[in-house]
């Protein structure tokens, strides 16, 4: 039945000429395979073949004509491998499903993918099969591909005419650099293009039902991150600490005892609300609570590894009221004897 279905699918879509164009590829098969030897190089010609004046010369019952527009359009390859571009791609937090249709979009038409670390294998399982899959990615402490090589690997796969997704997780322009890379693309006279992504903040908080601004509790809501240059000025810890705000900390497991006494030393009340989510929107998600003089300890005593991302101020309390994904967060009652006999 399945098979019945698909088959009248495919017939509606393609009509009697399908078949004479088979013929007339396989017919120049060798010549375009040694006109065109790339792999990359030979799709794209296939798709802006296909895209053209072919496909409509054999629906007009002209073969002849079609013919020779593909003859011609094989003779134009010979030119070079075209224009390369680079798409900087937002993976999103990693389900899937929160994928923007134009990203699937870029997955799919990609020659090479310069992936992050943190993206997750479904989100690139959904990319073009026989794209070149090249990690690039980057964790606190270890940079396995320094910054200037991702630079020098975007520039060379453009200039060989590739179509390159530079795929980051959440939004390529919020912690992601994709500010710098387009600066070196644009330097260098690569097309470019930015398909924006749901970044982290916005998708932990929803997976774990936290709204990050409230009529009641939150205003305001402030993107940081505890990774900063060594140059860069120290951040503005009493701005910071400021009541009916959100905090909502990137790649900040490791700064967590250095953040929460900060912020308490700058006016931040020890009581304000956290919540801790690790592998937001995954199935593994985990969410742990607590009020910010416990924030150290408790990421402690429960492991919390990266990726994790910290959301504090009233709001985070809504964790603990409207979660609806994955487990229930990890409160005060959930506390390990160990921690419940310092606690005491």
């Amino acid at each position: 039945m399945l098979a019945r279905h698909l088959r009248e699918t495919l017939e509606a879509q393609f009509d009697a000429s399908l078949g004479v164009l088979t013929e007339l590829l396989g017919k120049h098969r060798r010549k375009i395979r040694t006109r065109l030897p790339d792999l990359g190089q030979r799709r794209r010609w296939f798709e802006r073949l296909l895209a053209g004046a072919v496909p409509r010369l054999l629906r007009q019952r002209q073969p002849l004509q079609a013919e020779r527009a593909l003859l011609t359009a094989l003779g134009e390859s010979a030119q070079g491998p075209g224009e390369g571009s680079v798409v900087l791609v937002g993976a999103g937090p990693g389900d899937p499903g929160l994928l923007t249709l134009r990203a699937l979009r870029a997955l799919n038409e990609a020659d090479v993918i310069l992936h992050d670390r943190l993206v997750s294998a479904e989100v690139l399982a959904l990319a073009r099969r026989d794209a070149e899959r090249i990690e690039v990615g980057k964790q606190a402490g270890h940079h396995p591909t320094p910054q200037d090589d991702i630079h020098a690997l975007m520039l060379a796969h453009a200039r060989a005419g590739r179509r390159v997704v530079r795929l980051k997780g959440g939004d390529p322009f919020v912690f992601g650099r994709g500010g710098e890379e387009l600066e070196v693309l644009r330097a260098h006279g690569i097309a470019y293009e930015v398909v924006p992504g749901i970044t982290a903040a916005l998708a932990c908080a929803a997976y774990a039902g936290i709204p990050l601004t409230h009529r009641d509790h939150a205003q305001s809501l402030r993107l940081i991150t505890a990774h900063s240059r060594d140059c860069g000025a120290p951040p503005d810890w009493r701005a910071l600490a400021a009541e009916r705000q959100t905090l909502a900390v990137y790649m900040g497991v490791a700064e967590l005892g250095s953040l929460q006494a900060q912020l308490i030393a700058h006016g931040r009340e020890a009581t304000t609300p956290f919540a801790l989510i690790e592998n937001g929107s995954r199935p593994e998600q985990r969410v742990i609570t607590g009020t910010l003089a416990d924030l150290a300890r408790r990421a402690q005593t429960h492991a919390v590894v990266s990726p994790a991302l910290l959301i504090l101020g009233e709001v985070a309390a809504f964790a603990t009221t409207l979660h609806w994904f994955g487990a229930a967060p990890l409160t005060h009652a959930d506390l390990p004897s160990s921690e419940l006999r310092s606690a005491a």
